[in-house]
């Protein structure tokens, strides 16, 4: 029988029980045993061995055997599935530092099957560890609880409303933070995980920084609020279901949410949390590609999208979920998307870097201005106090521009998320200012969303406008990689892997080309009525020609991504860090270069970690 005590070891206060016994896993009888110990000195510095890799998964996974869960005087083992799991996908981390896996995490030594009873030490990271009191059941069918969410909460929330909803709605993570919580996204369609032919992708991202947390709040509100009213039989939310894949992540940042969560609801600032635990600002940490298409622009037949990342941007600290976000851009060929922040009250567009890096405000628009206005005001015009023209309010500067502004011309800055989603993929993005307070008080979170719940609609179905179709040759087979070109606008788009496109465009009259390589270049001519709120049906039937008279066609749109780009390579899910920056243990050393951190042990050095060989 085990005697329960208060867990006091610092690198294991954050697990998800409270109390812990003496002696533990490996006999150890006190709290000054295991501090002075080499178990607890590596998990205490694994972050820094693996460059964040594979962590905090691995300390919380050894601070399960140093410190025992302890419930009612009963020590419960850690799960030997989560170990093993864990195990698979790390040991490539501990075999690029020539470190052996850990003795203490021996999965079948001090790990326990399910039905022993065991716990899962990682549940935390996934959000599955919340209390939480279920609404009456007798409240309307849309009730929405107008508080702030921890990740827990957040977690648990989406993974409610996508089972309440399971015929349109599932949830997926597409990567994980710097501290391993995984980056939640629910997705609604028709067809939950899956891209259907000419049913265009949408994606709504919040909490990019951390105490800008309106944004979060607003995508968890949407979710349910889409789900409740879509079962209700809502026409505009049926409409707008069945025929759009629509992606919500309410939190792209939740390392820096919790930093900001500390402070409280009420705290207006401008510093803590915004940034990730890597103290990065992820809207200045996407490749600057905007540099690069304004040396561009004066090329004739230069193109001005599908830029790849220059190889000198992975020289820098890139983000987990930096890479996360620019791995699902790759995966999924969203057509539209906006990000939401907070502390102003505007809706703002690309370029956002000038076109004269010392001009710190400068009108920099990219060739698709018009689409790009008519994007941004379809929100700014469904939004009752943006439209407001009262100087005197949040976001009253605005007013004369009609609640928008091209980025540069507000502020510049370079690395941000919407000029990479224009630059380097299909996909149109905006950024949303959605009120003047970052944190705001509980009391104002009803309001905040009866103010922007028809904006986020209206700006959703606004991924219908243009046009649509598919490229393929004579025999009906589809060609990936068309490039779709509008005359006058030098920026275009590609086929997915269906052979199928969307081309955002305001109303008018166009000139729409489709080529491929190794195929002849079809034009059509094609207007847009002003009243059209649906994409015209564009399709295009491209010929084989022997020689190839374009020399930027010669070069596959499949080759545009170097394949030894670190990004194809990089698992969103299993790595922190830049492995390739790493060193090993060179010829000839007697110990590897990690010995150091176990300088101060002299009896009880950890030689279990060193390669046998």
């Amino acid at each position: 029988k085990a005697k329960c005590v208060d867990i006091a070891l610092s690198s294991c206060t954050d697990v998800i029980y409270t109390q812990m016994s003496y002696p533990n896993f490996l006999d150890q009888k006190s709290r000054e045993v295991i501090e002075y110990s080499s178990e607890y000195i590596l998990i205490s510095v694994l972050q820094n061995l693996l460059q964040g890799e594979c962590n905090p998964d691995l300390r919380l996974l050894g601070c399960s055997v140093l410190a025992p869960q302890c419930e009612k005087d009963k020590v419960i083992k850690p799960c030997r599935h989560v170990c093993e799991k864990l195990k698979k996908n790390c040991l490539h981390a501990f075999d690029a530092i020539d470190m052996a896996w850990p003795y203490f995490l021996d999965c079948d030594r001090f790990f326990a099957g399910e039905e022993e009873g065991c716990f899962d030490p990682l549940a935390k990271l996934r959000g599955e560890v919340v209390v939480e009191e279920d609404p009456p059941s007798d409240l309307p069918g849309t009730f929405i609880q107008f508080k702030h969410h921890s990740y827990s909460q957040m977690v648990s929330m989406l993974k409610k409303t996508a089972s309440k909803c399971s015929h349109i709605a599932t949830t997926y993570s597409i990567g994980r933070s710097f501290e391993g919580k995984d980056l939640f996204v629910i997705e609604f369609s028709t067809k939950p995980g899956h891209h259907e032919l000419l049913k265009p992708e949408f994606k709504y991202v919040g909490n990019m920084h951390g105490n800008e947390v309106v944004g979060k709040e607003l995508l968890i509100y949407l979710a349910q609020y889409l789900c409740s009213e879509y079962l209700l039989g809502n026409p505009r939310v049926q409409t707008l279901i069945n025929n759009t894949r629509i992606h919500l992540l309410p939190s792209l940042n939740p390392d820096g949410y919790e930093m900001a969560a500390e402070e409280g609801a009420g705290y207006n600032g401008w510093v803590v949390g915004r940034q990730t635990a890597q103290n990065l600002d992820l809207n200045r940490n996407f490749p600057d590609l905007t540099s690069e298409a304004y040396r561009r622009a004066g090329i004739r037949g230069a193109r001005l999208d599908h830029i790849p990342i220059p190889q000198s941007y992975w020289w820098g600290k890139v983000a987990p979920e930096t890479k996360a976000v620019m791995k699902w851009l790759r995966s999924i060929p969203f057509v539209l998307s906006a990000s939401l922040h907070g502390g102003e009250l505007v809706v703002t567009y690309p370029y956002d870097y000038s076109r004269h890096p010392m001009e710190e405000k400068m009108f920099s628009p990219t060739p698709d201005e018009k689409t790009f206005k008519m994007l941004a005001k379809a929100y700014a015009d469904a939004h009752p106090v943006i439209s407001d023209r009262s100087e005197l309010r949040c976001g009253g500067n605005f007013v004369r521009r009609g609640g928008i502004i091209n980025g540069a011309e507000w502020y510049s800055f370079t690395g941000g998320m919407a000029d990479f989603n224009y630059l380097h993929t299909n996909c149109f993005e905006v950024t949303v200012e959605v009120g003047c307070e970052k944190f705001p008080l509980e009391e104002e979170l009803f309001t905040i969303w009866h103010e922007n719940r028809d904006a986020l609609l209206n700006y959703m179905e606004m991924v219908h406008r243009g046009i649509k179709g598919i490229v393929s040759d004579k025999f009906g087979n589809p060609i990936k990689n068309a490039r779709i070109s509008v005359r006058g606008i030098q920026h275009d788009v590609t086929t997915a892997t269906d052979g199928d496109y969307w081309r955002l465009l305001p109303p008018g009259t166009y000139v729409i080309s489709a080529q491929a390589p190794g195929y002849s270049r079809v034009m059509k001519r094609v207007t847009l009525p002003t009243k059209m709120k649906r994409a015209g049906r564009v399709d295009f039937v491209l010929r084989p020609i022997d020689t190839w008279p374009n020399k930027l066609l010669r070069r596959s749109m499949e080759d545009i991504y170097d394949p030894y780009d670190p990004l194809e390579l990089y698992d969103p899910h299993a790595q922190h860090g830049q492995p390739e920056a790493r060193g090993g243990s060179s010829p000839g050393r007697e110990k590897p270069w990690w010995w150091s951190y176990f300088s101060s042990l002299d009896l009880h050095k950890p030689l279990w970690l060193l390669k046998q060989r």
